[in-house]
C-alpha cells in the first residue's frame, strides 16, 4: 500500500475519518519505535509541542478554521533550520555550545502558519556537505528500500521520515542535490525550486550562491503544496500537462557517463514509456556540461562560501567536525578573491550558453543519480566515500550551478532499488515543471 499523500490525509481530516491528534500520535510512535529508524532519522523530536499543535489544529477545524491542506499533518524539518528556543546543530557537534535561536526561520514560520504539525528536526550530512547522508555523530539512518544502504544526503533523515511514514512531508535543502538525491535513492519525490523563490534566512548556509529549500514527499502534488507554503504563494496544484507533444531533451554528455546498470535500465525504460505516450524524447549534444569540472577545478562555490562561514568555528572546534567533511570546507582556503570572481563570471556565461539550447525544450531529462544507494559499508572509507559521493552528486549539481528548478521522480520497477528520473526546467519555470511532473510521474512510476 503506498504511503498516504497530503491530499488523502486532508480529505480524511475534512470528513472526520481521522484527527490531527491521531495522525501525530501515529507519526511519533513510528519515530519512537526502537525497531525503526527514528532515533537515527531525527536529531530532535518535539513530542509535547507536536501534540499540543495537533490538539489546537483539531480545535480550529471544529470551528471551520483550516489555513491550508497541510493543517494538522505531521511534517519534519531539516536540522539546519532555526527554531525559536532551540540550538541549531546542522547535523554537527561543533555548534552544541551556540546560543538558542531567538526566532523561527521564515520557512519554519510559514509551515506553522499553514497549520503543519512539526514533529522534529531530521538528521543530515554534517553541515549539508555531502550527497551520501552518512553522519558519524548521530548515526546514519537506513534507507527504507534496504537498511544496509545509505539514504542519500544531505537531507537524509528528511527522506527516511517520509519513506517510513514518520512525516507526510519534509523540509529539505538542496545546494548540489540534497533534496533530489535522497528522494531518488529512497524512492520518493523531491523538488528543488528556483533558489530565489524561497528565503534561506535563518538556515545554516552551505553556499549562499547555490542553496535552495524544497520539499520531499510521496507525490508531485504534495511537493507542489509544500513548495507553495515555502514560497508564501497561493496554494494551487498546477494542472497536469498533456504528454503528447511534450519535448524532453536528454543530454548525451556528462550526465549519462558511468551509469550503473540498474539506473541505466530504469531510465531507458522510462524514456521508452514516455515516447509511447507521445512525448518527443530528443537526445541532444550539450558538451557545455563537460566544462563543469574545469570551471570548479580551483574550488566550488560551496567550498569558498562554506569556508567563509566556518573559518572561525573550524579553527576553534575543527577537531569535532566530521573528518570526511572538514577537508572539503578547508579547501575554500585555497581560493583567492580573483578565483571566486572568475567563478561568478564563468557560471553566468555557462548559464547563458546552456539556456540558449535548452530553452527550446519543455525540460531536460536525466537520471537523478548515476548510481543507486551505496551500502553504508561502501562509504565507510575516505576513498569509498569520495567516489560514491561524486557519483551521487554529479547530475544534480548541474541544476544548482545553472540556477534551475528540478524534480526527481521514482522510475524503478518494484523489485529494483530506487532510481530517480529528473526533469530540469529553466529558472523560474517551477510551476511548469510541476505540471509536467504530474503527468510524467504516474507513467514512469508504474511497471
Amino acid at each position: 500500500m503506498p504511503n498516504p499523500t497530503i491530499q488523502t490525509l486532508a480529505a480524511d481530516l475534512a470528513a472526520g475519518r481521522t484527527t490531527s491528534r491521531k495522525l501525530t500520535e501515529e507519526a511519533l510512535a513510528r519515530i519512537e519505535d526502537p525497531a525503526g529508524e527514528g532515533k537515527r532519522a531525527f536529531i530532535k523530536v518535539w513530542r509535547q509541542q507536536a501534540l499540543a499543535a495537533a490538539d489546537a489544529s483539531d480545535a480550529m477545524r471544529k470551528v471551520g478554521l483550516v489555513p491550508s491542506p497541510l493543517a494538522g499533518l505531521p511534517v519534519s524539518i531539516k536540522n539546519l533550520c532555526n527554531v525559536a528556543g532551540e540550538i541549531t546543530l546542522a547535523g554537527s557537534k561543533a555548534l552544541d555550545d551556540a546560543p538558542p535561536a531567538t526566532q523561527d526561520a521564515p520557512v519554519v514560520a510559514r509551515l506553522r502558519a499553514a497549520g503543519a504539525v512539526i514533529v522534529g528536526s531530521t538528521n543530515m550530512s554534517e553541515f549539508a556537505f555531502s550527497g551520501v547522508g552518512f553522519n558519524p555523530h548521530y548515526g546514519t539512518p537506513g534507507n527504507p528500500a534496504d537498511r544496509k544502504r545509505v539514504p542519500g544526503g544531505s537531507s537524509s533523515g528528511a527522506a527516511v521520515s517520509v519513506g517510513d511514514r514518520m512525516a507526510v512531508a519534509a523540509l529539505g535543502t538542496d545546494t548540489g542535490g540534497s533534496v533530489r538525491i535522497p528522494a531518488a535513492v529512497c524512492g520518493i519525490v523531491g523538488f528543488k525550486p528556483t533558489a530565489r523563490r524561497v528565503p534561506i534566512d535563518g538556515v545554516v548556509p552551505l553556499s549562499t550562491s547555490l542553496d535552495s529549500i524544497g520539499p520531499l514527499a510521496n507525490s508531485v502534488e504534495c511537493c507542489a503544496i509544500v513548495d507553495a507554503v515555502f514560497a508564501a504563494q497561493p496554494i494551487t496544484v498546477p494542472e497536469p500537462m498533456p504528454l503528447a507533444g511534450l519535448r524532453l531533451a536528454v543530454p548525451r554528455h556528462f550526465v549519462m557517463d558511468d551509469l550503473d546498470t540498474v539506473v541505466a535500465r530504469a531510465f531507458e525504460r522510462a524514456l521508452q514509456t514516455l515516447a509511447a505516450k507521445g512525448v518527443r524524447v530528443e537526445h541532444i549534444d550539450l558538451p557545455q556540461l563537460n566544462e563543469l569540472p574545469a570551471i570548479n577545478a580551483k574550488g566550488s562555490f560551496a567550498a569558498a562560501e562554506a569556508y567563509a562561514w566556518h573559518r572561525a568555528l573550524i579553527a576553534r572546534r575543527g577537531d569535532v567536525y566530521d573528518q570526511l567533511v572538514a577537508p572539503r570546507i578547508r579547501r575554500g582556503m585555497e581560493m583567492s578573491a580573483a578565483d571566486y570572481i572568475e567563478l561568478l563570471a564563468r557560471r553566468a556565461d555557462l548559464q547563458r550558453r546552456v539556456s540558449a539550447i535548452t530553452i527550446d525544450y519543455d525540460a531536460v531529462a536525466m537520471p537523478t543519480c548515476a548510481i543507486t544507494a551505496p551500502t553504508i559499508e561502501e562509504v565507510a572509507t575516505p576513498d569509498g566515500f569520495t567516489r560514491k559521493n561524486m557519483l551521487l552528486l554529479r547530475n544534480t549539481t548541474v541544476g544548482n550551478f545553472l540556477d534551475r528548478c528540478a524534480i526527481s521522480l521514482p522510475c524503478h520497477a518494484p523489485a529494483e532499488l530506487p532510481v530517480g528520473l529528473m526533469l530540469m526546467g529553466e529558472a523560474m519555470a517551477d510551476q511548469r515543471v510541476l505540471a509536467m511532473a504530474r503527468s510524467v510521474a504516474p507513467v514512469v512510476g508504474t511497471h
